[in-house]
């Protein structure tokens, strides 16, 4: 398995990503924001993007979104093909992808909003912190990329304050400050910050699920 930066001699995968994206969401019943093949190849031409290949066979894909004239960025469209699937080989994207938006955008802040579980978890295990939306990009053309998702009318319903996706975020300034706080400590007493229990992911998407697709359950009767 080879973990690489996608570059334009990977286009040809492009309609397969967005397919096996596409299917994955179906399977799952889940929101998506869609994406089409020119767009992924974009990304690759523009190094923004990593793909995972077992010899010449698709194994996965993420790519980077940049918001705010760079000062967010976004891993996006994490994806892993069935056959590889129960492998751990989406966190391995997660962690190249992560690894090379703080290299290409060192000073950006790095987030992400998904409704999956395991997401949540690897995310934190990177040093993302649950957040309002309200602390992630303002950037219109970003959250026009939702108008392509299920969920897009509870979106719209809060005022783009919440929805069944949750917000998580990577601050860097925040990251170096507790670096360094953690420095001035000494062995033991150094502390640690611990990630987010899973249990409290499922809680939180629960409580999501109930409050606003009890609301769409009321209205359609």
């Amino acid at each position: 398995m080879e973990i690489v930066i996608a570059n334009k001699s990977h286009a040809g995968y492009a309609q397969y990503i967005c397919d096996t994206i596409a299917e994955s969401a179906k399977v799952r019943g889940t929101g998506i924001a869609k994406r089409t093949p020119e767009y992924v190849i974009t990304k690759m031409e523009n190094g923004n993007a990593v793909i995972a290949l077992d010899g010449e066979k698709f194994a996965g894909f993420c790519y980077i979104e940049a918001w705010g004239h760079g000062k967010f960025v976004a891993n996006s469209g994490l994806i892993v093909h069935p056959d590889y699937r129960g492998s751990g080989l989406a966190r391995q994207i997660k962690e190249a992808i992560f690894k090379h938006s703080r290299e290409k955008y060192p000073d950006a802040k790095v987030f992400g909003i998904t409704t999956g579980l395991a997401v949540m978890k690897i995310n934190s295990d990177l040093g993302y912190r649950p957040v309002t939306f309200s602390e992630l990009t303002d950037d219109p053309t970003f959250w026009k990329g939702c108008q392509t998702c299920r969920n897009y009318d509870i979106l719209q319903r809060t005022e783009q304050k919440m929805c069944l996706c949750t917000g998580m975020l990577y601050d860097p300034e925040k990251e170096e400050k507790k670096k360094r706080e953690a420095a001035k400590s000494s062995g033991s007493e150094a502390k640690k910050e611990k990630t987010m229990n899973p249990k409290a992911f499922t809680r939180l998407k629960s409580i999501k699920e109930h409050l606003f697709l009890k609301k769409d359950k009321k209205k359609d009767e």
